[in-house]
């Protein structure tokens, strides 16, 4: 039963080692994991089925931890066969790892310099170069090393330690500038050149965290032609502006967005060589990549010249769903943003290449959530359709250093990050209007927004009815907008933001993103999306964005 067993995972083993041979691509590495049969596995999470789907298309690299841990697996199927045969003895491990030579006992050979290659077949080895010579080429090896290297890998941890450390001199030039007369020993100018550096050493790491969007783009390649492969359809992919640098964490969580997006054109969108041809279209469809920059957003566009969105059988989902009332008038472009709502899916049935029955949900909460940014989705004039995703370019407010408004609300300091005000106002009485649900709405410019009296809604004071001794500071996030009434505004700096060690936000059901440190007066700062989410419920002020 033993040599049964050996007989049927040996081939699994000697499968998985042939991927580190060279570079395995997507068939093989495919047929490795439908042997070992995690492609059968059933995960309720869309993330790891997408990052299933990455290693399984040739998006994730083999490498020599992911061939470790599929070995293991194949050791797993041998201990369950040998445990149900009954003849389980002592395991050995996965990948056993070669027994050291042993060393001569006498007579050890000399150190010898070692020749860079091994010689050709049939020709003698080269001989030990001499002592000059050795040096000669050391020394050139140190000029090279002189004329400076062009790229350098850099360690995660040490990037983050090096923001780190920025974000603690900034504090302590935020002390500094803010210590009065106790400061008086300090001239203006030192005051102004620690600035400076710290500008310039800002500047620097945030230089070094760029990265272009070609790492994520050109395996999109493989992935495409993978695809329109195995759905046996003709495919014309391009990419434009991969040369874009982005930062290191915007571009890793783009991939999977765009993966799903990816999938989506193939399987939804470009039709088959026969429906084409019948269409009266080329067989061969167009599917485009695109990214480009415009002001502190970046935008990354997934397009697809096939068969486009269907409004009618969207608007009939959402009736169907009560997420619209019948007769309702609605614009195509209304219509097709439908799909965006969770668990929201017009597939008849689910399918290995796109959806698996996760909806365009999953790619709107990673664009909005963890970007902070938004997406749109158009119908072409001349047939297909375009997912464009917005980016602001900032940091998320997560993470280290940002740019703040700084506002006090009754005895309260909070912070708002800049990046989501869009302008602030000074209201006058006839401004307000109550609206008949109870709530109130401002008009901004002649705009109408959604009027929230921070001190009221956070429970920190509360404030009258005149609004003309405070300041309105309206804020956006994607398509949602608001006007928000504080009692005054400080300044605007630049803040480090940390995180709690508790769930504060889950404890007392604040809007707060985390603790924002300004030296002496540190303050919580804001959780914009959150406060405008409150609002989702409530009708929309008249001709509100």
């Amino acid at each position: 039963m033993k040599d049964i067993i050996a007989q049927c995972v040996e081939p699994m083993e000697d499968m998985v080692l042939r991927l580190e041979e060279g570079q395995a691509g997507p068939e093989a590495v495919r047929e490795a994991l439908d042997v070992l049969g995690i492609t059968h596995l059933k995960l309720p999470s869309a993330q790891l089925t997408t990052l299933l789907d990455m290693f399984g298309d040739g998006i994730t690299p083999v490498n020599e931890g992911l061939v470790t841990a599929l070995l293991r697996i194949c050791e797993a199927h041998r201990k369950f066969l040998l445990t149900l045969a009954g003849v389980l003895d002592q395991p050995r491990v996965a990948a056993p790892a070669p027994a050291p030579r042993p060393e001569p006992a006498a007579q050890p050979e000399p150190v010898q310099p070692k020749p860079v290659q091994a010689p050709p077949d049939g020709l003698e080895p080269p001989q030990a170069a001499p002592a000059d010579e050795a040096e000669k080429h050391a020394e050139q090896a140190l000029q090279t090393g002189k004329q400076g290297i062009s790229s350098v890998r850099v360690p995660t941890e040490r990037l983050d330690s090096l923001i780190e450390l920025v974000g603690k001199l900034m504090v302590t030039f935020a002390v500094l500038s803010q210590s009065g007369t106790r400061g008086a020993t300090l001239s203006a100018s030192t005051l102004a050149e620690l600035d400076t550096v710290i500008n310039g050493l800002q500047t620097q790491v945030d230089a070094i965290r760029l990265v272009p969007l070609r790492q994520i783009f050109l395996p999109m390649n493989r992935l495409v032609q993978s695809l329109s492969q195995k759905m046996q359809k003709k495919v014309r992919f391009t990419i434009t502006g991969d040369e874009l640098a982005l930062d290191k964490t915007i571009v890793e969580s783009l991939n999977e967005p765009l993966v799903h997006l990816l999938r989506n054109a193939l399987d939804h969108g470009v039709e088959t060589p026969e429906e084409r041809l019948a269409a009266g279209k080329d067989e061969t469809g167009s599917v485009g990549l695109a990214a480009y920059r415009k002001g502190d957003t970046a935008y990354v566009e997934v397009s697809d010249d096939g068969k486009g969105l269907s409004a009618a059988r969207i608007r009939a989902k959402a009736e169907e769903r009560g997420l619209v009332e019948p007769g309702a008038e609605l614009s195509e472009a209304e219509t097709i943003q439908f799909i965006l709502r969770s668990g929201f899916s017009t597939a008849e049935t689910v399918t290995d290449v796109s959806g698996r029955g996760v909806g365009m949900d999953a790619v709107a909460n990673a664009v909005r959530a963890t970007l902070g940014g938004d997406i749109l989705i158009e119908n072409l004039p001349s047939a297909g359709s375009r997912f464009t995703l917005s980016i602001p370019l900032s940091r998320s407010v997560n993470e280290g250093i940002v740019d703040a408004l700084v506002c006090r609300v009754g005895p309260e300091t909070l912070i708002m990050p800049s990046r989501d005000v869009l302008e602030i106002y000074a209201p006058k009485a006839g401004d307000v209007v109550a609206l008949p649900d109870g709530g109130e709405a401002v008009s901004v410019r002649g705009q109408m927004y959604h009027l929230l009296r921070l001190g009221r809604h956070l429970g920190l004071a509360e404030d009258g009815a005149d609004v003309t001794r405070g300041l309105i500071v309206t804020v956006c996030m994607g398509e949602a907008r608001a006007a928000l009434l504080v009692d005054e505004v400080l300044r605007q700096q630049q803040v480090v933001v940390t995180g709690f060690t508790v769930p504060v936000q889950d404890i007392f059901g604040l809007p707060i993103l985390g603790f924002g440190m300004m030296g002496e007066s540190d303050a919580l700062v804001l959780d914009i999306e959150k406060l405008l989410g409150s609002l989702s419920g409530q009708p929309a002020a008249p001709g509100a964005a």
